[in-house]
């Protein structure tokens, strides 16, 4: 039988109301992985105040084998990373970090999920929001690459050649293409989807895979390859969980 009673380190992802008083919370812990308990008490609860989304910290659990349930008995909050409560941005953003965890079940890989995950809401949570659209093409860059679905983007798929220092353009049915192999010509003409990245959007993606995140966030880029990359990320993401996202939909207008 295991532990009924255990200390677990968590993330609060999701806190949605279960019967009249309760709440049903998911969270994230790099040990237990995803797991569901219920949070009893009602509006004037203190742990209920203590429990909220985004919320980090060291997280009590009772698990009741023959009921099949587990309950919070309390939670000490380390990091409740305010600026996730109170920019919207911010929070549309840390929603759709949560979404992805959920939608593919941290990858098969919790540990390192976790790991992304608490980095990409500290990291957030202490930056502008020009800081916040890179840091969140960074993290689904880093886990399109843990889903194992990363695509090739230092050289051309179709002459092999490096993409390094050129303009390309990511096209579905075929991968990245240099500018001497797109035919953007025809690619108009025949409404087919793609995706333009340009020399400097290249690069970036290239150092998130080959520079430690401390040199990847010194990088900047212009605000045009930022819009590339994010609309190309958003792709990819929702390609991988092969289904539209609703925090993207839902909050194209914000994201």
């Amino acid at each position: 039988m295991s532990e009924r009673n255990k200390c677990v380190q968590s993330i609060i992802l999701t806190v949605t109301p279960q019967g009249e008083n309760n709440r049903r919370v998911c969270a994230l812990s790099s040990d237990s992985g995803l797991f569901y308990a219920t949070l009893y008490g009602g509006s004037k609860s203190k742990l209920r105040s203590l429990v909220q989304p985004f919320n980090a910290g060291k997280l009590w659990i009772y698990t009741d084998e023959s009921k099949k349930s587990v309950k919070i008995t309390d939670f000490e909050v380390e990091d409740c990373h305010l600026s996730l409560h109170t920019s919207l941005y911010k929070i549309w953003t840390a929603n759709l970090a949560c979404e992805v965890l959920l939608k593919t079940h941290c990858a098969g890989d919790e540990k390192k999920a976790f790991t992304l995950f608490s980095a990409f809401i500290n990291g957030i949570d202490r930056c502008d929001e020009k800081e916040t659209m890179l840091g969140t093409i960074r993290f689904l860059w880093r886990y399109i690459n843990l889903l194992g679905v990363q695509p090739e983007i230092e050289r051309c798929t179709h002459c092999k050649s490096t993409t390094l220092a050129k303009n390309c353009c990511y096209v579905p049915s075929s991968g990245l293409l240099c500018c001497d192999c797109a035919n953007f010509t025809e690619l108009n003409s025949e409404k087919m989807q793609f995706f333009p990245l340009n020399s400097n959007a290249i690069v970036y993606l290239a150092s998130i895979n080959e520079l430690s995140p401390g040199k990847v966030r010194s990088l900047t880029i212009d605000s045009n390859t930022a819009y590339e990359l994010k609309q190309f990320t958003f792709y990819l993401i929702e390609k991988a969980v092969s289904t539209k996202l609703k925090s993207i939909e839902t909050g194209m207008g914000i994201l």
